[in-house]
């Protein structure tokens, strides 16, 4: 009888010392653990507070979506170094929790996810030249978790995503890639302005091309026009010479109010005098007159 009360009196000490119950919150679940008899039990236990025996226990796990960061570093394709911050998002699947306690426990990252993301950050980037990490970062990201999602697949674990960020490049690379963006910007700078000045020069010839087009036209139109001239007055000429017959020159002779007529008999063989100074005005003179009556009266005999 004593026996028996001390028992229970060290059960009660050993239930106030210890507890004898376990709350499982609400986005965990839980798992019974009789060390003296059948051990863990397949029943995932959801929110609530359960009670148990001082010697047994409930393991609890998280099933809700946790984040885990890690630095990486990484060879580039070009074997240069770059380290990145990786972090994962994953959770374990709810109702396979007694599965991933049984083959993997409750340190499943540092034991499994850990190894696999850091392989696969490695082997995604030594793919990519360092210069281009950055920029490709969500692509990486992307081939990151396929691969994660591929190595873990059957570990009971759900992986949401994988992301990259605080990407560091070797400084010395920084300053021969900043170099070299210089150089590029400099050649681009001067072939865009040779572009310019060509430009420019075909511009100076086309002008010049149009303006000697300008030249030639007006040139030929000059000497179109001096031909046209030419054979107007060739034909004007050749008209004029056709209609001078001795009938017309006539006809113009006695027309003119300048033209002396004199009448003649036929056949008479004296000259005709003309007084030259008579469009000057100087009349004859008696004596000039007498000379030229003896003269005809002399041709007469």
């Amino acid at each position: 009888m004593w026996r028996s009360a001390t028992i229970c009196v060290v059960i009660v000490m050993l239930c106030g010392l210890q507890g004898c119950g376990t709350t499982v919150s609400p986005g965990q679940r839980g798992l019974r653990w009789y060390p003296l008899t059948e051990g863990l039990t397949t029943e995932t236990l959801k929110s609530g507070f359960y009670w148990r025996a001082p010697w047994n226990d409930i393991y609890v796990y998280d099933v809700r979506l946790q984040s885990y960061t890690e630095m990486v570093d990484a060879l580039s394709s070009d074997d240069l170094l770059v380290k990145l911050k990786t972090a994962i998002i994953m959770r374990p699947i709810a109702e396979e929790v007694y599965f991933l306690a049984q083959e993997i426990g409750a340190d499943f990252y540092p034991r499994v996810v850990r190894p696999e993301l850091l392989a696969a950050v490695r082997s995604v980037v030594s793919n990519y030249p360092m210069v281009v990490v950055p920029e490709k970062s969500a692509e990486i990201a992307s081939k990151v978790q396929a691969v994660v999602v591929e190595k873990l697949k059957g570990r009971h674990l759900d992986v949401h995503s994988v992301a990259l960020a605080d990407i560091e490049l070797a400084r010395i690379v920084l300053e021969a890639v900043e170099r070299k963006q210089s150089k590029e910007q400099e050649k681009e700078q001067k072939e865009f302005e040779l572009t310019i000045a060509e430009k420019n020069a075909e511009i100076m010839r086309r002008l010049a091309r149009g303006e000697g087009d300008a030249v030639r036209i007006r040139s030929e139109g000059e000497a179109e026009g001096l031909k046209i001239r030419a054979l107007g007055q060739a034909k004007a000429q050749e008209t004029i010479t056709k209609t001078l017959t001795p009938e017309y020159l006539r006809y113009k002779l006695y027309d003119s109010p300048n033209a002396k007529m004199v009448l003649l008999p036929d056949n008479l063989r004296v000259p005709i005098l003309i007084n030259p100074d008579q469009d000057r005005g100087t009349k004859p003179t008696p004596e000039s007159l007498m000379r030229a009556d003896q003269d005809l009266m002399g041709r007469g005999r």
